[in-house]
């Protein structure tokens, strides 16, 4: 068996077996077929799946994003006055010539989103050709079990595992790494003729010595190792939205976010939004450099 196979999952309901298949394991896993909207809850009220719709015009090329709240907060309207850099994002490309199709989801993981079939509905859109920006990391460090969410991931890029049942999903899983979730993301888009970009998670606003804490020694270094391994771009979005942080100091960074630490204003997102440009005009090939709008092509190259 391969090391992006799995072992069987094995529902606990009084239920027949259905197996769904997902690219990239050895055997199946079964998805929820009721999904909770931030992962905050167990409350059945709650689990409804969010309604992404597909690329706008499935004759273009189409830009994927694939995250967390951090890329699209809820159902990106903005509500509490929170964005995800995915919305501002699509200013920055010519909509004529790309489709920027934002599926991250609130309170997902590298795990979670695939275990909720979300990345089996994302890759179902998946062409040659298109390009896959994945940011995960700030939803993976938690409990594997844990009765509310049951999204966390083994730390490291290993192949280390722990069998759990799912609680929410009420189903026996084998649980990877960070890195090995990484790692099927970018197979999964190889074999549909794709190209995967993998993204340290942006920075959280907080301070050590006058300057916003990196998390190099963490996720944003363990997303480095897989991209380089695995000889697929990668964006250090962490380190360059916190040396955005630090040239523009504390107090004007407090506008640029909508909670203590975590989620973006929208002028935030905005500035997010500028620093992924900015890093993908830094990558030795960036595929979608023909396709940036008048106000993307005059973002500056990330140089470090």
């Amino acid at each position: 068996m391969s090391k992006l196979s799995v072992s069987r999952s094995v529902l606990r309901l009084s239920l027949p077996l259905f197996l769904i298949s997902l690219v990239g394991f050895g055997y199946a896993q079964e998805p929820s077929k009721a999904v909770p909207m931030e992962g905050s809850t167990t409350d059945p009220a709650s689990h409804a799946k969010i309604g992404l719709k597909p690329p706008a015009d499935l004759k273009l090329p189409t830009l994927f994003l694939v995250g967390d709240s951090t890329v699209r907060n809820g159902h990106a309207d903005g509500a509490g006055g929170q964005w995800g850099w995915g919305e501002p994002l699509v200013d920055l490309f010519d909509t004529t010539k790309i489709n920027v199709d934002n599926r991250a989801i609130g309170g997902r993981s590298s795990r979670s989103y695939i275990m909720e079939d979300q990345w089996a509905d994302t890759l179902a859109f998946v062409k040659p050709g298109d390009v896959i920006l994945f940011q995960w990391g700030h939803n993976d460090d938690g409990p594997l079990d844990d009765p509310a969410r049951a999204r966390g991931t083994i730390h490291g890029i290993g192949d280390e595992t722990k069998e759990v049942d799912n609680p929410i999903l009420k189903i026996h899983e084998t649980v990877h790494t960070y890195g090995w979730y990484l790692r099927k993301y970018i197979a999964d888009t190889k074999a549909k003729g794709a190209i995967p970009i993998i993204c340290s998670p942006i920075p959280r606003k907080i301070w050590k010595d006058g300057k916003v804490v990196r998390n190099s020694a963490s996720y944003g270094g363990w997303a480095r190792e897989v991209a380089e391994q695995e000889h697929v771009g990668f964006i250090d979005l962490n380190e360059i939205i916190a040396h955005r942080y630090d040239a523009l100091g504390e107090e004007k960074v407090e506008s640029l976010f909508a909670d203590p630490h975590t989620h973006t204003s929208r002028a935030g997102a905005e500035l997010n939004a500028e620093c992924v440009v900015a890093g993908l005009k830094a990558l030795p090939h960036d595929p979608v450099a023909a396709y940036f709008s008048a106000k993307g092509k005059a973002v500056a190259p990330y140089v470090e």
